[in-house]
């Protein structure tokens, strides 16, 4: 499947390269995977292990020798030659076209590997699990690894190392796509680490990787042995020309108004994330069926291969904490849990829930239920023979971590049979929390702060906390807090993307996000930004990015810093209202407001003495995050939506519910904009005076490289000249100068003008310098690189014997360009600007006045004879001023800046339509 069609990818065996497994697939599993013919284990059993004798007991030792005569015996039996398994293939739908599905090809010995293509994009993953469990935890031990290697479209890196390095941000956000559906269908109680690791092998530019990356995963882990309960899978959706299309190519995607990524199973929705132009609630919902559907026909197809060939699953592995634990629980913390769970502010209640933790411990050990002895009932496991160093690496583990909630760290198992574990207690008083919150909201129709379902936490904004940014706000909601601040930058600003595919791309648009450990109260770690600041930051940034102007319209680079000062839940949403409101503090022509919100939900509320129907809840928690079912972050104004992502943690939702929280979130989205318009300082949407100035022009496309010069050095002497920042040039003429100060744009607006003019007849040139003399005229440079010849005829209005009788080299002249020939040779004249040639001039047009008096069709002729007698023509270097067509001319400044600004006329060789400089109201 992976080889060229015209090539066998039949895989020959040879018989001198037998191997012998240690142990058979489904009896043993040890982490030890030492030859018996290895020195080290030569006459194990009769020397006893005199060398290791003096580290290990009695008992270790022991076991030791049980494990490497099971190596000999094993050994024994599998001296045969063997044969290879041949591959699995399956073709499934999806779409207008087909996906093969190949297992047993590659990655035979990890616990499930699988090959997906679609057209020619080939993933490949994998799935392995640890042989020994590790320490009980409140989050599943999963990690996944995506990456794009360069080779998959005939690249190298363009590093100084060419090889892939660290993940880029895209590949995070595919990890993250590819953890958030899984994670829910994994058991409780399975501590195994597993580890997913996906690459593209190859990439046809056409057919995307990440959904097939989604869908690969879901396949390997349903053939692996890891205890999961679904098979999951997933697809993209693009709505181009009102129809929705499953799994589009990249050609059609850049006419999409929809991108949405869907992952479940037959039956229910796992994970949705998604980005549109103000697309209707329930036109999102007619493209999640239609994507669903999809979703069904692949896992149908998946079981099918599963029951063939999937591999037994490890459900003796899987350890729970003991029930009757749960019981006791909740006989001593019951009343005072209720008590704790009605305070309203989250610190507080942290400290009083860790408190009461703390005194479930000490009373479960004072009756003797929870172990003392930190080394009773410790599983002894190969790995504890022999302990091997090895270089220490940053375990990555994927999991959404719900913002303030406090994650029990891992301590290693004591379990008895007659005694409970310390980790067990943690666990379990974290469960039969959520349970007690659970059931305070359904039963009695409020939330730990007051709230009803429906309800939405106090809301303050302000702007410009920041005097030298160029934009920033401040939006608090509840106990959640963002700050954002929007810098205004040209090209050079702009967020390098690099890509699969060999082209050049920059984001002129980009919101990074940063969640300190402070703003819960915490101390942590500080450094490169997480797979979950990743996350949020594009979410927020693609929320944004439909109610921004074009690059015609603005051409700054625009840059969002959200800086979560405070959280209690839903920061990226917060992120989103703050990033809006600070985008127009900074005078960024936004085309509307955006809001976001995270919905949660409670799904079976039978359980708690409600009627069965699952409870949607607006802006939610950390608290209710932790202990509810969904996190559904949706972002948009009051005609549609912009972004938005889910994350399920139970069995999946359906439909009809997904219905009812988009148009509860809708509900809560107006709310949000109404309090935002109440924002006090209200953003002063215009420029700071701090912001850079932006000129653009247009020039003629041919003469851009005249503007470059030899290595850039034209352009760099430009720059030095005049003080601009930066001089952009594109290939279609369009030029944008960046500067601090408005003299230095005119400067260089000045040079660069008379570098690209086109000479036209009429011009008037002033100021002029003549660089060479000859007895039939003078040649005058009318601009940089251009000369033309002014004949001795037209050097003066008397007779001139000679031109250097009356001109040298170095003198300045004003000329008028007459003519310019076939050859592009200009002609000039000096006597045309004379005083006495106007005074002839003017008596001229008064004849042809008095003319047109009388025969109109004498006026006809005597207009057309003086027709080469016009009034001299404007220097549009002097006189032409910028065009309003594309900028803001008012150069004033906002009331923070100060007075306001004297207006100065710029000027430019180029035409005026084509101009515009950028500075002033938005």
């Amino acid at each position: 499947m992976l080889a060229n069609p015209s090539t066998s990818t039949t895989l020959h065996y040879s018989p001198n390269s037998t191997h012998n497994p240690p142990f058979s697939h489904t009896n043993h599993r040890c982490k030890l995977s030492l030859s018996p013919n290895c020195p080290r284990f030569t006459n194990f059993a009769n020397s006893k292990c005199s060398s290791l004798s003096l580290l290990l007991s009695r008992r270790k030792r022991e076991r030791l020798v049980t494990v490497v005569k099971a190596f000999e015996d094993t050994s024994a039996v599998n001296d045969g030659p063997q044969s290879l398994p041949q591959p699995i293939s399956v073709k499934i739908p999806v779409g207008d076209r087909h996906i093969m599905v190949q297992t047993g090809h590659l990655g035979r010995q990890a616990s499930g590997s699988v090959t997906v293509t679609d057209g020619e994009t080939i993933i490949y993953t994998s799935v392995s699990l640890d042989d020994v469990p590790s320490e009980p935890s409140d989050f599943y031990p999963l990690s996944v690894n995506y990456q794009e290697r360069f080779s998959a479209a005939g690249r190298t890196s363009g590093g100084f190392f060419k090889r892939e390095g660290r993940l880029k941000d895209h590949e995070v956000l595919i990890c993250r796509l590819i953890d958030r559906p899984l994670r829910p269908t994994m058991l409780k109680g399975f501590y195994h680490e597993t580890q997913i690791l996906s690459w593209v092998l190859s990439y046809d530019g056409l057919h995307s990787p990440d959904s097939l990356a989604i869908t690969a995963a879901g396949i390997a882990l349903a053939l692996s042995e890891v205890p999961n309960t679904e098979v999951i899978a997933g697809v993209r959706v693009g709505l181009v020309d009102n129809k929705f299309i499953v799994n589009p190519t990249t050609k059609e995607m850049e006419e999409s108004k929809l991108d949405l990524l869907l992952a479940g199973t037959d039956s229910a929705i796992f994970m949705i994330e998604g980005y549109c132009n103000f697309l209707p609630e329930e036109k999102l919902l007619e493209a999640v069926q239609i994507g669903q559907d999809a979703v069904r026909t692949i896992c149908n197809e998946v079981n099918a291969l599963v029951k063939k060939c999937g591999k037994p699953k490890m459900l003796d592995a899987i350890k729970l904490p003991p029930p009757e634990l749960y019981k006791h629980m909740e006989e001593i913390a019951g009343d005072e849990l209720v008590k704790v769970l009605q305070i309203r502010n989250k610190v507080p209640r942290r400290k009083a829930l860790q408190s009461l933790e703390e005194k479930v411990l000490r009373i479960l050990t004072e009756k003797g239920y929870v172990s003392k002895d930190q080394s009773f009932g410790i599983p002894e496991t190969v790995a504890d023979l022999l302990e091997v160093e090895e270089e220490d690496e940053e375990v990555v583990v994927d999991g959404e971590v719900d913002e303030g909630d406090v994650h029990i760290k891992p301590n290693g198992r004591r379990s008895s049979p007659s005694l409970f574990s310390e980790v067990d207690v943690k666990l379990v008083f974290k469960e039969v929390t959520s349970k007690f919150l659970r059931r305070r909201i359904v039963e009695g129709g409020k939330r730990s702060d007051g709230r009803t379902p429906e309800g939405i936490r106090p809301i303050d904004s302000s702007c410009g906390l920041l005097p030298r940014a160029h934009g920033s706000a401040l939006f608090t909601r509840g106990e959640t807090q963002s700050l954002a601040v929007v810098t205004l930058g040209d090209k050079q600003m702009a967020q390098r993307v690099d890509n699969l595919v060999d082209e050049e791309e920059f984001k002129r648009f980009y919101l990074q996000y940063s969640f300190p450990p402070s703003c819960v109260g915490e101390v942590g770690r500080i450094g490169a930004p997480s797979r979950r600041e990743i996350g949020h930051g594009m979410l927020a940034e693609r929320a944004l990015e439909p109610i921004l102007p074009s690059e015609n319209d603005f051409p700054y680079t625009v840059r969002v810093e959200s800086t979560i000062t405070e959280s209690n839940g839903s920061s990226s949403m917060a992120s989103v209202c703050g990033g809006c409101l600070a985008l127009q503090d900074a005078g960024v022509p936004v085309k509307c407001m955006i809001a976001g919100i995270a919905m949660g939900m409670v799904l079976d509320t039978g359980e708690f003495g409600g009627d069965g129907t699952p409870l949607i809840l607006s802006d939610i928690t950390g608290s209710e995050d932790a202990s509810g079912d969904m996190d559904f972050k949706v972002a948009g104004n009051e005609d549609g939506v912009t972004a938005f992502q889910m994350d399920i943690k139970v069995g999946g939702i359906t439909l009809p519910v997904m219905r009812t929280a988009l148009l509860q979130a809708r509900d809560g989205r107006k709310h949000i904009l109404a309090e935002m318009l109440k924002c006090s300082p209200s953003p002063s949407k215009r420029l700071s005076k701090y912001a850079p100035l932006i000129h653009v022009m247009k020039v003629n496309p041919e003469k851009v490289n005249i503007i470059i010069g030899s290595g850039g050095k034209k352009v760099k002497s430009i720059i030095e000249e005049t003080g601009v920042e930066a001089i952009d040039t594109q290939d279609d003429g369009i030029v944008k100068i960046t500067a601090k100060d408005l003299s230095s744009i005119e400067k260089s607006i000045s040079i660069i003008s008379q570098l690209t003019m086109v000479p036209t007849v009429g011009d008037i040139y002033k100021n002029c310098e003549i660089k060479s003399v000859a007895p039939y005229g003078v040649f005058v440079e009318i601009a940089p690189g251009h000369e033309g010849l002014c004949h001795i005829s037209e050097l003066s209005s008397n007779w001139l014997p000679k031109a250097e009788d009356a001109f040298k080299v170095g003198d300045r002249v004003d000329v008028k360009l007459i003519e310019v020939n076939g050859k592009g040779q200009l002609r000039l004249s000096r006597k045309a600007l004379l005083p006495e040639a106007t005074s002839e001039k003017s008596s001229a047009e008064q004849q042809a006045r008095d003319l047109t008096e009388g025969n109109t069709e004498q006026s006809k002729d005597k207009s057309r004879a003086t027709k080469f007698v016009n009034p001299t023509k404007v220097d549009s270097v002097e006189d032409a001023s910028l065009s309003k067509k594309k900028a803001y001319k008012r150069l004033t400044s906002s009331a923070r800046d100060g007075p306001k600004n004297s207006s100065t006329t710029v000027s430019s060789m180029a035409s005026k339509d084509e101009n515009s400089l950028v500075k002033g109201e938005a």
